[in-house]
């Protein structure tokens, strides 16, 4: 029996808005995929690149980094420098031959638990459609 394939998520959380968001959306029982692996940050602007690549090379087929809605950062202006520093990474990631699709940056507030799960749910989509990542990393 074949086992279906299902991609690994691994998603940056900011402590404020885009975890809460998730919160959010567990407690209303707003069903999401179980693919996404949630780690909270205290900001999505204290996100290294370096840990979105080294997601990749320990074998994750998708990373998401979501925080607060540009404007309504509890941190000012970290959402800012979020948007400035992965918009740098995208090309990098072509340059190691990992597709620009499975990498996304999002902003889900405390209240958008909704939006949280189409978010996932989209992300998952695109991921199954490319396929299982190829990489130098043990599956």
């Amino acid at each position: 029996m074949a086992i279906e394939y299902q991609p690994r998520i691994i998603g940056f959380l900011c402590s404020w808005c885009s975890y809460a968001g998730a919160d959010m959306a567990g407690t209303a029982r707003i069903a999401y995929p179980p693919n996404v692996r949630i780690i909270r940050v205290p900001c999505s602007g204290r996100v290294d690149p370096l840990f979105v690549v080294k997601c990749f090379q320990q074998g994750a087929d998708g990373v998401l980094v979501a925080g607060c809605h540009p404007g309504d950062c509890h941190y000012v202006e970290g959402n800012y420098h979020t948007r400035r520093r992965f918009a740098l990474l995208r090309p990098f990631l072509d340059f190691l031959g990992i597709e620009r699709e499975r990498f996304r940056v999002e902003w889900v507030s405390a209240s958008e638990g909704r939006r949280f799960s189409q978010v996932v749910s989209s992300f998952t989509q695109e991921l199954l459609s490319l396929g299982p990542r190829e990489g130098p990393a043990e599956r």
